[in-house]
């Protein structure tokens, strides 16, 4: 439970001019980040709690996954970059330096080269696959042209993980791992999404599969079936119906990728299998974009408002609006309550006009908004507001824990 007083909230009626898409106006007026410079963010603490709160769901289905957590430098040397050939592929986007001995760095835009040295360090025998490693960390990338906040960045949070495996059977099992742990923390974070076969790029590999988020500035492109509720790739009818497709722009939020041998064989990260022959490790990649994905979920979950939080991300479940302070130790205790059983409580006590309370909780966009006003004086009950769908209801305060525990999924 926070005062709204005591937190570092610089909500605003005005965006940055430089703000274009949706995400990134209101990310600015709900004082979700700091812009230093085009590309380079700070997250302020309301923007942080999401990105942690992102994260606590990554992190709960990567483990259930069998996945485990590490993390790696980001500072890298180029040698290791020099074996795949990636210095010269990524060179433009590469952030590089050199130390005060003359070794050629660059901070990591990706992983891929560094998690094969550890598996060549450390992974000899067959008997010590198959395994799966993960980290939430901070990528690097000179971007040609930052834009859309934190959609196209030049540093920004990722969680990436790798798989090891003997053989392409073991591989494929675990690719099938991640996809249903990604399946399963998007649908957590409250996003509709959609994932397709894709081309790996610059990744390398021979499958992987992009997850994508509908949303009006994305860059990438899709084809929608309203009948089926099917996406496709670049076709003129929908293969099931046969009904008009309607073209709908996606953010990329996620990607997996099978990518074989090409990294342990051009770092010989090779390993004896039960012959005794040597062999190199097959791995795979699997990326999610974690401060894209707060962006994204803005995107898809605004009104004229303000943001839209989904419960499981939100920064706070409930925000408790004071319109007299008579009322507040009665708030206080409430919110306590609600507080003590997981359903993170926000209370503005701030001294302000009842308009400016209830335009900043519909513009940070907290699930639910209760009031102790008039209503609650005159009926000794509160007024509550669903957030999403503006519903209003007025509570006992008994029913009013009782109806938010449930619908915050808290302890009862």
């Amino acid at each position: 439970m926070d005062f709204f007083s005591q937190q570092f909230i610089p909500t605003s009626r005005q965006a940055s001019r430089d703000a274009e898409a949706v995400s990134h106006i209101l990310g600015f007026r709900a004082g979700l980040f700091f812009m230093l410079s085009a590309g380079i963010y700070s997250y302020l603490p309301l923007g942080y709690k999401v990105i942690r709160n992102i994260e606590k769901i990554i992190r709960k289905h990567m483990n259930a996954s069998g996945a485990q957590e590490l993390l790696m430098s980001a500072l890298q040397p180029i040698d290791i970059w020099r074996k795949t050939g990636r210095d010269e592929i990524l060179k433009d986007v590469m952030l590089t330096l050199k130390d005060r001995k003359g070794r050629e760095l660059c901070l990591g835009p990706t992983h891929e080269e560094l998690i094969t040295e550890i598996a060549k360090r450390y992974t000899k025998s067959y008997k010590q696959m198959p395994f799966i490693l993960y980290q939430i960390q901070t990528k690097f990338r000179d971007e040609a042209r930052p834009r859309f906040g934190l959609l196209r960045s030049c540093e920004f949070i990722m969680k990436d993980a790798y798989s090891f495996d003997v053989d392409e059977a073991g591989l494929d099992i675990n690719y099938q791992k991640m996809y249903e742990a990604y399946n399963k923390i998007f649908a957590e974070c409250g996003v509709e999404y959609v994932s397709v076969e894709a081309d790996s790029g610059a990744m390398g590999g021979k499958v992987s599969h992009e997850f994508m988020i509908p949303a009006e500035i994305g860059e990438d492109t899709l084809f929608y079936c309203a009948a089926c509720n099917k996406y496709f790739g670049d076709i003129e009818a929908c293969p099931t119906c046969k009904g008009k497709l309607h073209k709908r722009t996606m953010i990329e939020v996620g990607h997996i990728f099978k990518l074989g041998t090409k990294y342990s064989a051009a770092q010989e990260a090779l390993f004896l299998d039960s012959s005794g022959a040597r062999k190199p490790v097959v791995m795979g990649c699997y990326g999610i974009g974690v401060s894209r994905m707060l962006s994204a979920i803005i995107e898809g979950n605004n009104d004229s408002r303000g943001i839209v939080w989904p419960v499981s991300v939100a920064p706070y479940k409930v925000i408790v609006s004071i319109l007299n302070d008579k009322f507040k130790d009665e708030a206080v205790k409430f919110s306590n309550a609600l507080d003590e059983r997981g359903a993170e409580v926000l209370i503005d006590d701030r001294p302000e006009s009842p308009g400016v309370k209830f335009n900043d909780a519909a513009l940070i966009g907290i699930p639910y908004i209760l009031v102790f006003g008039k209503t609650f004086e005159q009926k000794g009950k509160v007024e509550l507001e669903i957030r999403r769908t503006g519903q209003k209801h007025e509570f006992e305060l008994d029913k009013a824990l009782n109806y938010l525990l449930e619908q915050c999924d808290a302890k009862r």
